[in-house]
């Protein structure tokens, strides 16, 4: 099975990346903030790292979290599908061997007026 094939189907899944950011459209929200929650699932060929034991044949997943959280605290935005492409671009970026990216941006104290357990937008970026 060579690279091309296990790419498609290996991922890294990370969920419940957790950090206040002060995104959303209305002054309460970025004057005081909420939590946002992050889930990803990176596309990539695990083969490297599995016959190697080399950290550096992967992504590393401590250091995605750290800077997803500090997106998600970081430079406020009114939408949170704006949020999802800035950390899909990201992971794009700072990551080579990450074909695709799936990023789910969970605003759970999200301003409506009726109960609800979540909301949440999804999107999956890849490379050109």
């Amino acid at each position: 099975m060579g690279a091309s094939s296990t790419a498609t189907r290996d991922t890294i899944t990370l969920t419940g990346i957790t950090a206040r950011g002060f995104h959303g459209v209305f002054e309460d929200e970025r004057r005081n903030g909420q939590p946002f929650v992050v889930d990803l699932v990176l596309h990539t060929d695990l083969q490297p790292a599995g016959l190697s034991d080399d950290l550096t044949q992967t992504a590393h997943y401590g250091e995605l979290a750290e800077q997803v959280a500090a997106i998600i605290a970081g430079e406020p935005l009114n939408l949170i599908e704006a949020l999802a492409e800035r950390i899909a671009a990201a992971v794009l970026d700072g990551f080579a061997g990450v074909g695709a990216v799936d990023v789910t941006v969970h605003k759970p104290q999200a301003p409506i007026t009726v109960p609800f357990g979540d909301v949440a937008v999804s999107i999956h970026r890849g490379r050109p």
